[in-house]
């Protein structure tokens, strides 16, 4: 065979449940749509998932598997095409089991609500092709399917899906060229979470041994909360949260109740707390189970001491979500005093805030108790309680702006992602960076994915671990830096606050 019928020739793997062909792609060998758990329909609708069956022969591995069920409140939804919604996909540069590379395996955010490895930012060819590795993507169960906590089926569902998808990387991961001994996780927001609550999960103990979370959002609920917040879902249905009760109705009407709620927590502000001030109903339960403790008490008490962790977001968190909602440098002073004291600081956050930014105009204090409170405080103390563990932390800012529109969504929550796998023309990098050239976006692209495959590798991304005394803190922008922790002002601020949210329901419901 020639070295050109050896580019093209359609790549074979051998996994657990049968053969694969996939796709010879720019001097990589590219498998989609593997199933790594059977179809979670019918009997096993809002079960745990359970391995792949077994085929004959060789499947096509050529194209990815139809996305899980999810929201349409951030645009029109990618519908199901079958029920194969529990698929990974492989980018390698060398489908040989002779050979052990490192392997990155990235968990997609979307609000726990939506999201799919199908999505273009996400194709790792780039990543794969540059850092020598393997990548690898997967779906698992969103929204209702994946977070709602539903009587007769188990927690955290699509924590479980993600922990099935990592025990199917370290059992067939070898055949693909990988070395199932130097995984690393990695995600953004509700990925990041997902990071968060494998670092904490028993059951993802040994799965991985590096992790990268990119912006952790400090979303986790109680039981009570959680079981409240489902019983509103179902309400929409006239039925009850039970597994007996929902399995038969059609996801895309499941998914359409849990949009219903959505659109309306502002409704439940009294009974919910501040969870009714989020973008979405969803996030992992704290069910002493799959998750017994918050992602901060586990790492704080040492659970992940011998996993290094990189976790880090970005300066302008909350502004594209202000522009999505047509609120970007609108909002009165009425609208941040509310926001100030429902989301800052026991026990007065609006002083604190006005103290510690004194001019700071009201669409600028907004802006900053929103990133604060859901991204960067999280994300800043998930680091700080890993160090506190006895473990090795790095923490790292985005401050680079993205120049669509002028700047004025600066380092925006999302635009992290694209940059980590060098996709800067599609989707919301396309939306954000705009038309190329774009040198400047190649250039932090540069600086992430050397980061992250070298941190994959050895362990050590190239900046100095993070000590509660100095702070070190990686800064992306151009040119890049290493500095005390940007955000002191904003750390002194919630220095005493426990995460997450308030996990349980208001003490008046």
């Amino acid at each position: 065979m020639t070295s050109a019928q050896r580019e093209t020739a359609a790549p074979v793997a051998s996994t657990t449940a049968g053969r694969v062909r996939g796709r010879a792609e720019g001097g990589l060998a590219v498998f989609r749509g593997i199933p790594f758990a059977r179809p979670p329909v019918g009997p096993a609708r809002f079960a745990a998932p359970r391995p792949a069956d077994p085929w004959d022969g060789v499947r096509d591995a050529s194209a990815f598997g139809s996305p899980p069920p999810q929201s349409g409140t951030y645009g029109p939804a990618p519908a199901p095409f079958d029920d194969n919604w529990l698929t990974v996909n492989v980018w390698t540069p060398a489908a040989d089991p002779g050979v052990r590379r490192p392997v990155l395996v990235w968990i997609y955010g979307g609000a726990y609500k939506v999201g799919s490895a199908e999505i273009p930012a996400y194709d790792a060819g780039r990543l794969a092709r540059e850092g020598g590795q393997v990548v690898v993507t997967f779906n698992y169960r969103t929204g209702v399917e994946g977070f709602a906590l539903i009587e007769g089926a188990p927690a955290n569902r699509g924590l479980l899906d993600q922990v099935a998808a990592l025990e199917w990387v370290r059992d067939n991961v070898a055949a693909f060229g990988g070395d199932p001994g130097l995984v690393t996780v990695f995600g953004q927001s509700a990925g990041a979470g997902s990071v968060a609550s494998l670092l904490a999960a028993p059951l993802a103990a040994g799965l991985f041994r590096r992790a990268i979370a990119q912006s952790v959002p400090g979303l986790y609920y109680s039981p009570p909360l959680a079981a409240d917040i489902a019983a509103a879902i179902a309400a929409e249905l006239g039925l009850r949260p039970t597994a007996a009760e929902l399995s038969g109705v059609d996801p895309v009407r499941l998914v359409a109740a849990g949009d219903a709620v959505d659109r309306k927590l502002s409704r439940y502000r009294e009974r919910w707390g501040q969870v009714a001030l989020t973008d979405t109903p969803f996030a992992p339960v704290v069910d002493g189970e799959v998750l017994p403790v918050t992602p901060w008490q586990a790492l704080a008490a040492g659970a992940a001491r011998d996993v290094p962790l990189i976790a880090g977001h970005t300066r302008d968190e909350a502004r594209l979500f202000l522009a999505m909602s047509g609120r970007l440098g609108q909002v009165s002073d009425e609208q941040a005093a509310e926001s100030l004291r429902a989301l800052g600081p026991a026990p007065d956050g609006e002083r604190a805030y006005r103290a510690a930014f004194p001019g700071a105009s009201a669409s600028r204090l907004h802006e900053l108790v929103r990133s604060d409170w859901l991204f960067r405080m999280p994300t800043l103390q998930l680091a700080e309680a890993q160090a506190a563990g006895g473990g090795t932390a790095y923490l790292y800012e985005l401050a680079w702006p993205a120049p669509a529109g002028g700047g004025i969504l600066g380092a925006c929550h999302g635009l992290d992602g694209p940059l980590v796998f060098g996709n800067l023309i599609e989707g919301l990098a396309a939306r954000l960076i705009g038309p190329p050239p774009f040198p400047a976006a190649e250039e932090v692209s540069a600086q992430f994915r050397t980061a992250w495959t070298r941190f994959a590798a050895t362990g050590d991304p190239g900046w100095p671990a993070y000590e509660p005394g100095e702070r070190r803190t990686r800064v992306f922008d151009l040119p890049p830096a290493v500095t005390a922790y940007p955000e002191e002002t904003s750390r002194r601020l919630w220095q005493d606050h426990s995460w997450p949210l308030p996990l349980s329901l208001s003490a008046d419901a």
